[in-house]
Formats: structure tokens, C-alpha cells, sequence
């Protein structure tokens, strides 16, 4: 079989298709150097997917737009098996947190909350700039170098199909407390993912990457709540002394957890209140756990 000839572009005729795009950001900037090529490709692809939703106003509660994309989506898009697509997604969640995946459990597809590239810093600065451009008169340009041509913020990187992706100056000025709440929650996640040593577990269980990803989110949802009480086990149990649990949990008391999920046979109704139940308890029933364990095997003549 003969490689098909590929003719050359004449004039306009290179406007006339349809590309993903991919910010240049990723390419340029330190932050993003310890991702693949491959999974800065596949954020250009949820990216586009994710202006597709945008417009077909697929929302949460909280205004935030959200995709399904399944690692089969994937797999076709990239031309890849499915531990590839899965390890592109790890990379772009837990590498440099461009996303962050919800499960919705019962059999339904995880949904994709496809993060801003841009900080919330850089496009404050930004949202600024554009503010402060309709009321000021430039008379010298030479001094405002940022007001100057920039391919990389100018049409490439902030082009108006991306203009989704960020607040105008006023919307911003009056999300600052919820942009507040949301760092805290960030801080929050990253103790908690460095107590529990959340990327080895990943590497470790590569097929229960969803089941780790929810057990994250609750914990983060715990630690954070205003909430005075939270229900464990039918007891409404005073938050301050949940949290203080939560946050002494290690990878080990993960794993013992994981394990408890693949022994139990019977049905379990609310995911989420099991998991409180068992994560809250694991410092206390763990060690019992593994006491019975040698006990049964010693009794076997296994040890």
C-alpha cells in the first residue's frame, strides 16, 4: 500500500478546518513540566469537550461546568489501552491538578471538572488590565509593556473561544470569599493526600483509582464542613473530633480500608455513609484486624 499524497495549503484554505487547541502555557511554564506531552494533548481534548458543555449548559449547583469523558473516550481520542488513558489522567489530576474527577457512583460515568490552566492570581491581573483598558486613555505605550502585543496572552493562550474559562473583574471582586474557602480546601487536600501518601496509592492500586478518588473527596468534604455534627455510624458526633480523626490517617489505615471494601459481601445501600463509618474507625479497629489475621494463620500452620 502506496502513502496517500498530501497536497500543500493555498491561501485561506488553512482557516477552513477545525483543531483542537492546546494552551501554550503547558509547554512554556515550569509548573507544568513533570506532565507528558500526551496528557497536555488530552487536556486540549477536554478542553474543547468542555466549551461543547459550557454551551449546552451542563452546570452544577455551584455554576461549575463539568464533562463525561470515560477512559473509553479516551482510549478512542488517543489511540491508546485503557492503563495509558488512565495513567494520562492521573497525571493531569494528581500531577499538576489541571482536573478533578467526581464519582457518581451506581454505574454512572465519573464526571470531569476541567481546571482553569490560568492561576487565580495571573487572571485576576488580568480581568484587571481588560477593567482598567475601557477607562484609560494611553497616550505613551512604551511603559505598559503588559497593554503590548503578546501572542502567548493576546491570541493564543486567552482566545475568545477560552473566555469561559474566567470572571469579569466584578463577578471576581465578589467571589473573593468563596475563592477564600476554595484555597482552604486546597490546602486541606494536600495534607491529606500527603498523610495518606495519595500518589503511591495510585501507583500501588491501579484499578481502584475511582474508589481513592472519592475516599480523598469525602475527607476533604469532612475536614471542611461548618457543619457542628457529623453522623458516623447513626451517632452525630461532634465535627472537631472527626476531623482530628481524619487527619490522622496514613496510607496504612487506606489500605485497610480497601480491603474491608473487597471482603464485605453484602450490599452496601450509602456508600458514603459506609466509608465515614469505616474511615472514622480504622485507627481503632485496625490493629484488632491484623491481631485475627496472624491468629487465624498461626492457627493454620502458616506462620
Amino acid at each position: 500500500m502506496t502513502d496517500p499524497m498530501y497536497d500543500y495549503f493555498y491561501g485561506a484554505e488553512a482557516e477552513q478546518f477545525s483543531f483542537y487547541r492546546i494552551p501554550k502555557v503547558l509547554f512554556t511554564e515550569e509548573r507544568f513540566r513533570n506532565i507528558s506531552a500526551e496528557a497536555k494533548v488530552l487536556y486540549g481534548l477536554l478542553l474543547d469537550r468542555m466549551s461543547l458543555s459550557a454551551k449546552n449548559g451542563w452546570l452544577d449547583k455551584e455554576n461549575r461546568v463539568y464533562i463525561i469523558f470515560t477512559i473509553e473516550d479516551i482510549m478512542t481520542a488517543m489511540g491508546c489501552a485503557d492503563q495509558k488513558a488512565g495513567k494520562l489522567l492521573y497525571e493531569l489530576e494528581s500531577k499538576c491538578r489541571l482536573i478533578e474527577r467526581k464519582r457518581q457512583g451506581l454505574g454512572k460515568p465519573n464526571l470531569i471538572y476541567v481546571k482553569n490552566f490560568i492561576t487565580p492570581s495571573e487572571s485576576r491581573f488580568l480581568n484587571r488590565e481588560n477593567h482598567d483598558s475601557g477607562k484609560v486613555k494611553i497616550t505613551d505605550q512604551e511603559p505598559l509593556k503588559s497593554r503590548s502585543n503578546n501572542t502567548e496572552n493576546n491570541n493564543t493562550d486567552l482566545s475568545d473561544t477560552d473566555s469561559f474559562l474566567f470572571t469579569s473583574f466584578g463577578e471576581d471582586h465578589g467571589r473573593e470569599s468563596k475563592r477564600s474557602d476554595a484555597e482552604q480546601r486546597e490546602q486541606y487536600r494536600k495534607l491529606i493526600m500527603e498523610n495518606i501518601s495519595y500518589d503511591t496509592l495510585l501507583i500501588d492500586l491501579p484499578y481502584e483509582q475511582d474508589i481513592l478518588s472519592e475516599i480523598l473527596e469525602l475527607m476533604v468534604d469532612t475536614v471542611c464542613t461548618t457543619k457542628p455534627t457529623i453522623r458516623i455510624s447513626g451517632d452525630d458526633k461532634p465535627s472537631e473530633v472527626v476531623k482530628s480523626q481524619f487527619l490522622k490517617l496514613d496510607s496504612e489505615h487506606i489500605r485497610f480500608v480497601m480491603e474491608g471494601l473487597k471482603e464485605n459481601t453484602t450490599r452496601i445501600r450509602n456508600m458514603r455513609q459506609y466509608l465515614l463509618a469505616t474511615l472514622y474507625n480504622a485507627p481503632l479497629t485496625i490493629g484488632n484486624y491484623y491481631r485475627s489475621l496472624v491468629s487465624h494463620d498461626m492457627s493454620e500452620g502458616f506462620i
